[in-house]
């Protein structure tokens, strides 16, 4: 984020964990994701 990544390129990374790492890492990872996405915003 610091280098410019947005939210839209950080979901589509996730879309592709869940193609290649399993469905469950992604759930696993989706806290994550929208915890320092929103702590980024406010």
């Amino acid at each position: 984020m610091d280098n410019g990544l947005t939210q839209e390129e950080a979901a589509e990374a996730l879309t592709q964990l869940a193609f290649y790492a399993g469905w469950p890492m992604t759930f696993s990872a989706m806290p994550v994701f929208k915890e320092v996405f929103g702590q980024r915003a406010g």
